[in-house]
């Protein structure tokens, strides 16, 4: 690919990012601290809702990472705004497809041979296009034989230089991280640097074809002995880094709903069973494959079952580019969530938090405890259809007495857990599309009374120390209560906050000068990159903006000494 054409999609990417930057900074920072702050409240949900309209339509066109990153950004339920993950949750990886020619180019070229030699047929319309690769039907032979028990194949082929691409969106990604590590409620909340690494170690392995075959065949041993489950089978001596040959088993599209109803399969039923194949992928095999998008299930009929112990569909994965691994503390972790949900026990829920490493220090674990009692009890045992009907009244009754913590949310995921979140929530959207009265509380009562179970035989001294702590508290419980009311009557409970009045002050006045920093970096940089792309008129109007806001930042700087 042209130099040319990798530098201007770097710039057109940092011009994006820095519009984003200035904007946020002008509505967020800037205009709140000259009086506007309703205005900036009032307008904040349409103003992120545009932006990430924007940035969708911006990934569909440029394909390559974008279309990733938007999808990992639609996860960031701890760091985004619903505004933007809900408008990104639906960006599907599809993308225009790549002429024929350039995709034969690379096959043939990756299998040291034309594709006429190693195919008997060979599809030239594909039948689905991502921004990573394109896939073609094909044919390995006219009839089964002992060399290869099936026929009818796909073939997942890389698209052209997807390799630079992919290194030219990773250093406009790191630009913008910089930027957002300035930023403190980010900064707080994830550790960006390391989020991005682990996002390009996972877009790399996305593109090695020969570890996503790998991926096919431990998946396919974890569920060998399950009759409701199905996995392509990898043609290895057809399969390169670039080029993956795989069993053709495209079949009813889980999301055709119609189509799975005539088949005379009860979709309440598949609902089900989908759940209950990835809470064995997470809690009993540790793997579990995390893009379980429509395009990557399917509902594959059963013409002939052999006995009634055999259903008469199975569920049919494909696509394990993207996979996700849960190491031992986060299964405990998960295990301990997931008894915590089905018991309703909210103390051990914020204990579960704390298992799996993501409350940050200095959490308040009482109001989060009593939070998630609250949620129990708003929430619990109701259907998809009966959340959907909870009062609005109701849902603002909640976060006004919560919105605190919310708006924190003192929490930080790791990227094996942000992967696992996100897949639970396109697996919840899917089993409700299928049934819409699915429970997900039912399907996770029987799991938490196995383990339950299986934690009463095995760790019998952790419930007898859980036994003492409690008989402790509350044997002490009289004589805290009798020291309060104590307390109560001298007159002497007084909450202070010494210095606070002071302390305030002197953050606001950090708040100014961080603000117009901001404000004239992104000037600056927004400047700079117009006139590299011969916008030179705007961009020295920016670049005159820049110079203004700087003097603004260093008087408010030395206003905030004096004080």
């Amino acid at each position: 690919m042209a130099a040319s054409r990798l530098r201007a999609r770097y710039l057109r990417i940092m011009v994006f990012s820095t519009g984003v930057a200035a904007d946020f900074i002008f509505w967020e920072m800037f205009l709140p601290r000259i009086g506007l702050r309703g205005w900036t409240r009032r307008t904040r949900s349409g103003r992120f809702r545009r932006i990430a309209a924007d940035f969708r339509r911006l990934a569909i066109r440029m394909g390559g990472l974008m279309i990733k990153i938007g999808q990992f950004l639609s996860s960031r339920l701890d760091v985004l705004p619903p505004e933007i993950t809900q408008e990104l949750a639906g960006l599907q990886d599809e993308v225009p497809p790549e002429k024929f020619a350039d995709i034969r180019r690379i096959a043939e070229a990756e299998l040291g041979a034309p594709l006429g030699e190693k195919f008997s047929a060979f599809e030239e319309a594909p039948l689905a296009a991502a921004s990573l690769g394109q896939v073609h039907r094909a044919r390995l032979c006219a009839a089964p034989d002992e060399t290869y028990p099936f026929c009818n194949v796909v073939v997942k082929v890389q698209r052209p230089e997807i390799d630079q691409l992919i290194e030219v969106d990773l250093r406009a990604l790191r630009q913008v991280g910089g930027w957002l590590e300035h930023y403190e409620p980010i900064r707080r909340r994830a550790d960006v640097r390391a989020l991005i690494e682990e996002f390009a170690a996972t877009v790399h392995e996305e593109v090695d074809y020969l570890a996503e075959g790998r991926n096919a065949e431990t998946f396919s041993a974890f569920f060998k002995d399950d009759p409701r489950v199905h996995v392509p089978r990898v043609v290895g001596s057809r399969t390169t880094r670039r080029v993956l040959v795989l069993e053709d088993v495209y079949a009813i599209k889980i999301t055709d709903y119609a189509a799975v109803t005539a088949a005379g399969i009860d979709r309440a039923e598949v609902a089900r069973v989908l759940f209950d194949t990835y809470l064995k992928q997470i809690f009993d095999h540790g793997f579990f494959h995390a893009d379980p998008h429509p395009g990557n299930l399917f509902v594959t009929p059963n013409p002939t079952p052999a006995d009634g112990a055999t259903p008469g569909w199975r569920l049919t994965f494909v696509d394990f580019g993207m996979v996700g691994r849960v190491p031992d503390n986060l299964r405990a972790g998960l295990r301990e969530m997931t008894v915590a949900v089905g018991t309703r026990d909210a103390a051990r829920m914020i204990r579960s938090y704390q298992t799996l490493g993501i409350l940050l220090p200095g959490a308040d674990v009482a109001e989060l405890e009593r939070m998630g009692a609250e949620m129990f009890d708003l929430f619990w045992g109701k259907s998809m259809s009966d959340l959907r009907n909870i009062s609005r009244e109701e849902m603002l009754r909640f976060a006004d007495r919560f919105g605190d913590v919310m708006y924190s949310m003192p929490f930080q995921l790791p990227r094996n857990l942000l992967m696992l979140g996100r897949t639970v929530a396109i697996l919840s959207g899917m089993c409700t599309g299928l049934d819409p009265d699915f429970n997900l509380w039912n399907q996770f009562a029987p799991y938490a009374t196995k383990l339950i179970t299986e934690e009463g035989v095995g760790n019998w001294r952790a419930w007898l120390d859980t036994l003492l702590d409690v008989a402790k508290k509350w044997v002490a419980l009289p004589a805290q209560a009798g020291r309060v009311m104590e307390t109560l009557e001298r007159g002497g409970l007084i909450v202070q906050s010494p210095q606070l009045s002071h302390r305030i002050r002197r953050l606001e006045n950090s708040v100014d000068r961080l603000g117009g920093s901001m404000l004239f970096t992104a000037f600056l940089l927004g400047g700079v990159i117009l006139v590299a792309v011969d916008r030179i008129a705007l961009g020295e109007a920016l670049l005159a903006v820049s110079a203004v806001v700087f003097l603004w930042v260093l008087f408010s700087g030395r206003n905030g000494h004096m004080e």
